[in-house]
């Protein structure tokens, strides 16, 4: 009577276990790239390596311990001074490590190998958003987290990319050897996307270089994987590839697009242009720390709403966001927006939660500001 409890027991168990294995996996995927499956091809032959290690040496020792136990009456051997077996396990272990060399360091030369490039991008990591110019082509802009942040406070339900979506993805070609330039302005970041078999250290003062060559067009994501700050948890990679003829649509539009943001440094802004743009801007750029009802997290993240910042003169409020404030958290933003966004966050920031200055920046102003820095 007491085997049903457990038969029914172990039958929920397996049924458990059963129904959750499709989604439980402990592998690395073979990637989207020739260099991903090189990685995943030397992960595996050196797990098999270590399999065959494992099996032969605890092999060994259950069979020592089984056929060689003491009460079987069996006399230990001595191998004092055995020259034979310190030969023995100095050349195979040597050996060992050279069948696991060779390829490890051709797929090393592989990965490290960034001549011949047919695009390059250099990547700049920010606190927290990333940052991608295309050399030579007139193309830049800042990919930042576009989760809304409705599910980050589970106040929504949380989206099938939950934190792993960007307002602006790296968009790159298929078939075409791209090269990275990857460097930070502030702290250590990481950029990594697991598909692509690419994560490289991004820091301050120096250049790291990687590549890829992705053969599919399709969605690829990955994350900073350097602690590098509060919402560094908030910084996903999402790279696009598209096929060579979308890409250069793509190109060709995002050169209009630059085009026309550098032209609106010379438009006669109105009030409401500008709180309205700046409202936009200022949830990319600076909710995350001031909070989108301006109130900040104190003592770090100081309010903006009724502070004597927002409030006072708009030189010095136009200083603390241009050019940051030394010892605090409060970055520099005057290379990271254009003078279009800067003049709206400020505009926005001076006019929003009640503050009602009633005066606004222009472009023209920060660009008055940034030649005077020269």
């Amino acid at each position: 009577m007491m085997r049903h409890p457990r038969v029914w027991m172990g039958l929920m168990l397996w049924l458990v276990f059963d129904s959750a294995h499709a989604q439980w996996g402990i592998n690395m995927s073979p990637g989207a790239t020739e260099v991903s499956r090189s990685v995943f091809d030397l992960h595996m032959t050196i797990f098999w390596i270590c399999v065959v290690i494992g099996v032969v040496v605890f092999g060994a020792m259950f069979w020592s311990m089984l056929v060689h136990r003491r009460s079987t009456g069996q006399q230990p051997a001595h191998f004092h001074e055995n020259t034979s077996v310190e030969i023995l396990w100095t050349v195979v272990p040597l050996l060992i490590l050279i069948l696991m060399a060779v390829p490890a360091t051709r797929t090393l030369i592989e990965i490290y190998d960034t001549s011949e490039s047919e695009l390059d991008i250099q990547i700049t990591g920010y606190q927290w958003k990333w940052h991608y110019k295309y050399l030579g082509q007139d193309v830049e802009f800042f990919s930042n987290l576009s989760t809304p942040r409705e599910q980050i406070n589970n106040r929504a339900v949380k989206g099938e990319h939950y934190l792993l979506e960007v307002d602006e993805p790296l968009v790159v070609p298929v078939g075409t050897k791209v090269r990275f330039l990857i460097t930070a302005a502030d702290v250590i970041h990481s950029w990594w996307v697991p598909a692509l078999a690419v994560k490289k250290d991004a820091i301050p003062g120096f250049i790291n270089e990687s590549w890829t060559r992705i053969e599919q067009p399709g969605i690829y994501r990955g994350q900073c994987t350097e602690l590098c700050g509060k919402d560094h948890g908030f910084m996903p990679v999402v790279v696009e590839a598209k096929s060579k003829e979308d890409f250069a649509v793509w190109l060709a539009e995002r050169k209009e697009t630059a085009a026309a943001e550098r032209e609106l440094t010379s438009k006669q802004w109105t009030m409401e242009e500008l709180m309205a743009r700046g409202e936009k801007a200022y949830n990319t750029a600076c909710a995350a720390c001031h909070q989108p009802t301006g109130e900040g997290l104190p003592p770090m993240f100081p309010a903006l709403k009724g502070s004597a910042i927002a409030k006072g003169p708009a030189q010095g409020h136009i200083e603390i966001v241009y050019n940051g404030k030394s010892g605090s958290s409060m970055a520099a933003f005057g290379k990271q927006l254009s003078p279009v966004d800067l003049a709206a966050i400020i505009t926005y920031e001076r006019n929003a939660w009640g503050n009602n200055v009633g005066d606004m920046v222009t472009p023209k102003d920060i660009l008055d500001f940034a030649k005077a820095q020269e």
